[in-house]
């Protein structure tokens, strides 16, 4: 029997989601007996001609069907695009109906985290809409407990309903030593959290 595994699935554009979804997997890891599977999806264009490669020429490879339907967990990246998920993962999910036919993903525990190139540029709004299609798969959604201190001192990242990251306006700004620890701390409660339900 294979090990268990929590998905990262993430969509980045400037890389500050896809080093979220590194820093997840880093704190999935720290507990053993699972293991961190980060997959991406690719993007989407309004060009009918332009396609993607079958496999990604860099970075995570992207995420199939079985992927999502055997995983144990589940975490959700993506950037805000005007308070919401970026189209490439909405396109993503809107083609998961047979998996919602099946119930493949009911209680199973799930999280989302996001990056902005502003404080206030929807990160809240983008994790509670991405929770939604979740919840909708019967998944268990979980946030970061204010447990973790640094939700009470962040002027960075970082909210109870997900890891975030401010990226500045040109999205070149490192993830904080906060916003790392909230990354990683919720990588750690969702790995938790999904070897406690399968059992």
């Amino acid at each position: 029997m294979s090990q268990p595994y929590v998905l990262v699935l993430y969509y980045s554009r400037n890389g500050s989601t896809a080093n979220m979804a590194r820093a997840m997997a880093e704190g999935i890891e720290q507990l053993g007996g699972i293991e961190a599977r980060l997959r991406t999806v690719p993007a989407i264009s309004s060009v009918c001609e332009a396609t993607q490669p079958t496999v990604p020429t860099e970075g995570a490879v992207y995420c199939t069907e079985e992927d999502l339907r055997n995983c144990s967990g589940l975490l959700l990246g993506s950037p805000t695009r005007f308070g919401n998920m970026a189209s490439a993962m909405k396109y993503f999910l809107d083609s998961t109906s047979s998996l919602w036919l099946s119930g493949a993903l009911i209680d199973k525990p799930a999280g989302t985290f996001t990056s902005t190139s502003s404080l206030h540029g929807g990160q809240e709004t983008t994790l509670l809409t991405m929770a939604i299609p979740l919840l909708h798969h019967g998944m268990i959604w979980a946030g970061i407990p204010y447990s973790n201190p640094e939700l009470s001192s962040t002027t960075d990242g970082g909210t109870p309903y997900g890891a975030t990251h401010v990226s500045g306006a040109k999205g070149d700004s490192e993830l904080s030593a906060t916003e790392l620890k909230l990354c990683r701390e919720q990588g750690k409660r969702l790995a938790c959290l999904a070897l406690k339900l399968a059992k």
